[in-house]
C-alpha cells in the first residue's frame, strides 16, 4: 500500500474531523488474576454530550488533547480498537491517537500493562509477552460484558492494534506466535546494537530463562478480525510456520528509513513481510522509532535532555510529527472504515 503524500494526509485528516466533539473517556479498573493484581486502562468513544471538559495526557514534555471525561456515548454499532502501547509507554503516550479515532466513530479500549508501563517497569517480568495479550483480553471481555457497551460494538470489526511492544501484543491477539529460539540468536547476533537486547543486558534481564514454551504458544483471540501494528517489537526470527494462524487482514507499519529505523522493531531486516504476505505495508519517512509519541511542547527536548533521558522529542530532520500522526490516524480510519 502506497500512501499519498503525507501533506494530503493531513489536509484529508483536518477536513474530516473539523467540527467533531472531543472523545467521550471513562477510566477502568480491572482485576486481573493472570497478574495478581489489578490493572488501569481507558475507554475512549464518541461523545454525545455531558461529561467534563479536560485536557488529557499533557504534561511538561507533551501536548495533551481536549477530551470529555465521563461523556454520554453515542448511540450506534461501531468499531472497537484494542491499543497497546509499548514498553515503558502508557495508555497516555497514545492519546491523541485513542481521541482522535473516538472522534471519528471508533470505540477505543487501552490499558496500562503492569510490569511493562512507564512506572511500573520490570523487564524481565515484562518479557513474558503473553501476559499482554491476557490483558487485552481481559479489556475485550469486560466491555462485551456490559450490556450498553455491547450493543454499540460491531463484532466484525474487531481490530487489535498497538505500537512497538504493543505491535507485538496486536500480532499475537491476531494469531502470530512467537519464536523464542529465533528471538535469542537475534540477541546473540546484535547484542547492545539493537536497543530491546541492550536494555536486557543493562537491566540483567535474562532471555534465556523465559519459558520457551510459553513464548512461543498460541495466543489468538478469534474475536479479533484485523491487526495494525506500528513498529513492532519481538519480530525476529519469526518463521512462516509460526504465521500460519494469523488472521488475514494484516497492516505492518514501519517508521522512519536507513540509520532512522529502530533495529529492533525493522521488520524489513527480520524478514516478516515474506512470512506475513498478505500484509499490508506502510511506511512513513522521515520520521523515527518515538514519532508515535505525542507533540512535543517548544521545551520538551531541552528537559529531556536536562534529566539525561531518551531524546524522544528529536526526530529526523525533514520530520513534521503532526504530519506522520495525521498518516497514521487516516490509515487506522481507512482500515476501519470510518
Amino acid at each position: 500500500m502506497n500512501l499519498l503524500p503525507k501533506t494530503a494526509f493531513a489536509l484529508m485528516l483536518m477536513g474530516s474531523t473539523a467540527g467533531a466533539d472531543p472523545a467521550g473517556v471513562r477510566e477502568m479498573t480491572l482485576d486481573a488474576p493472570h497478574h495478581g493484581r489489578s490493572l488501569t486502562g481507558a475507554l475512549y468513544y464518541p461523545s454525545a454530550g455531558g461529561g467534563n471538559a479536560e485536557t488529557y495526557a499533557e504534561n511538561p514534555v507533551f501536548e495533551g488533547v481536549a477530551v470529555l471525561k465521563d461523556a454520554k456515548m453515542a448511540e450506534g454499532k461501531r468499531p472497537l480498537v484494542l491499543l497497546s502501547h509499548g514498553m515503558g509507554g502508557h495508555i497516555r503516550s497514545l492519546g491523541w491517537l485513542s481521541t482522535a479515532l473516538a472522534e471519528r466513530g471508533a470505540i477505543v479500549v487501552a490499558v496500562n500493562h503492569p510490569n511493562s508501563t512507564w512506572g511500573d517497569l520490570d523487564l524481565g517480568a515484562g518479557l513474558k509477552h503473553w501476559t499482554r495479550a491476557q490483558d487485552m483480553r481481559l479489556a475485550l471481555d469486560t466491555v462485551l460484558a456490559d450490556p450498553d457497551l455491547r450493543a454499540r460494538i460491531d463484532p466484525l470489526q474487531i481490530m487489535a492494534a498497538g505500537f512497538s511492544y504493543g505491535g507485538w501484543t496486536a500480532l499475537s491477539l491476531g494469531g502470530l506466535n512467537g519464536n523464542h529460539a529465533g528471538y535469542v540468536a537475534h540477541c546473540e547476533a546484535y547484542g547492545a546494537a539493537s536497543s530491546h537486547c541492550a536494555d536486557l543486558l543493562r537491566g540483567n534481564a535474562g532471555l534465556t530463562e523465559v519459558p520457551e514454551a510459553q513464548w512461543n504458544a498460541d495466543y489468538h483471540d478469534p474475536r479479533i478480525t484485523s491487526v495494525f501494528a506500528m513498529d513492532p517489537g519481538l519480530i525476529w526470527g519469526i518463521t512462516a510456520e509460526d504465521s500460519a494462524g494469523l488472521v488475514g487482514d494484516i497492516t505492518l507499519m514501519s517508521l522512519g528509513e536507513g540509520e532512522s529505523r529502530l533495529l529492533a522493531t525493522d521488520f524489513d531486516i527480520a524478514g516478516l513481510p515474506t512470512v506475513v504476505p498478505q500484509a499490508d505495508v506502510i511506511r512513513i519517512a522521515p520520521a523515527a522509532h518515538f514519532s508515535v509519541l505525542p507533540l512535543c511542547k517548544p521545551q520538551g527536548a531541552a528537559i529531556l535532555k536536562e534529566e539525561n533521558d531518551d531524546p524522544v522529542c528529536t526526530d529526523p530532520e525533514g520530520t513534521d510529527r503532526a504530519a506522520v500522526h495525521a498518516q497514521i490516524i487516516a490509515a487506522m480510519l481507512g482500515k476501519l472504515g470510518l
